[in-house]
């Protein structure tokens, strides 16, 4: 309303003000698990608009003054990219080893400019490596109960010396095997009693640089786990997940079991088997029991080199050394004739 002197006018509509929360990027990864070679897509999205926004990627690293970092700063973000694309993808081809790790993207649009938070962190790594140090974990399954013990393993081979275990959580990238997380007994960290902050993804790197496979690790407070695979699984063989009660660790009472989230199988025995894997079978998988849940884990299916593609291989190398040693025979033979007269330059 306005006011002069002593006269007031009437009051105008109102008009509704509505506050919201800073915009967040979403950021998702495909493929999570990669083989080394493949193509990573990373693709951010601002749920609340899909229009006008520039994006940008980013890698994180251990917190590092000078780089930009997150409110909290457990880790600092190096960009992938420059100011941004109006692309909602940025492409990882090849990915390789160096590649594993966690990502962040953020968008921004506007003038002035408005950025959205960093999205949560997703994380990118190898699940079968072939190197010089691989991780082994025991008990060997993915899922775990709290107040249990947990033992990881660097393997050393070959001349790969020194080695270091990592992991990484939503607070970022840590090394070692402090006194706070557990004990050390050579290469071998114990975690005496799990906790649900010891979640996250777990790796070696050997003195050489070189990365181990990784384990995505869920620690669970409920009562019912899903034990699975640690390892990705070769197309073809035979897989057993089993439906496990933290207080009847040796009884299998009725099951559910779920592929992305679809109900795909009832089991009496609390266990259910893929007789013939395959890469459709691929994706996250969860159990219920008594109706409890248990936590989602990834199963990753391996395809391998079939037979017919080593044997076109193997014909294709036969061809490529018999021309090489047919026209290594012509240059002698023709060397031969021209230190007797015979051979024409235009034999070649």
């Amino acid at each position: 309303m306005g006011v002069k002197g002593n006269k007031e006018s009437i009051t105008s509509d109102a008009v509704q003000l509505t506050v919201s929360y800073q915009s967040k990027a979403v950021l998702s990864i495909s493929p999570q698990w990669m083989n080394p070679g493949d193509s990573v897509t990373l693709n951010c999205e601002v749920k609340e608009s899909s229009t006008g926004w520039r994006f940008s990627w980013y890698k994180t690293v251990p917190y590092r003054a000078g780089l930009p970092s997150l409110l909290d700063k457990s880790y600092s973000v190096e960009p992938l990219s420059g100011y941004g694309t109006t692309e909602e993808s940025y492409t990882l081809s090849p990915a390789g080893p160096t590649d594993t790790g966690g990502y962040v993207c953020r968008a921004v649009r506007g003038d002035p400019v408005y950025y959205t938070d960093y999205s949560e962190p997703q994380f990118l790594w190898s699940g079968d490596l072939q190197s010089s140090v691989s991780l082994r974990i025991s008990p060997n399954r993915t899922q775990h109960f709290t107040s249990k013990s947990l033992s990881l393993t660097c393997d050393l081979k070959g001349n790969s010396t020194g080695w270091r275990l990592m992991r990484y959580t939503e607070t970022g990238v840590k090394s070692g095997c402090s006194p706070n997380w557990g004990s050390i007994t050579g290469s071998t960290c114990t975690i005496t009693s799990t906790d649900t902050w010891d979640s996250g993804v777990y790796w070696c790197e050997s003195g050489s640089g070189q990365y181990s496979n990784a384990v995505n690790i869920t620690v669970s407070g409920g009562d019912v786990i899903l034990e699975s695979p640690v390892h990705p699984v070769t197309e073809g063989d035979s897989v057993t997940l089993l439906c496990t009660h933290r207080n009847q660790p040796h009884t299998n009472p009725k099951a559910d079991f779920y592929k992305d989230g679809v109900l795909i199988s009832n089991e009496n025995t609390g266990e259910m088997t893929i007789p013939t894997v395959s890469k459709s079978d691929e994706g996250f998988y969860k159990c219920k029991s008594d109706q409890i849940e248990s936590p989602e884990s990834w199963v990753t299916v391996r395809v391998p080199v079939s037979s017919t593609s080593v044997l076109v291989g193997v014909v294709v190398g036969l061809v490529v050394v018999a021309v090489v040693l047919l026209t290594i025979f012509l240059i002698l033979l023709c060397q031969y004739k021209q230190n007797k007269g015979f051979c024409s330059n235009r034999i070649f």
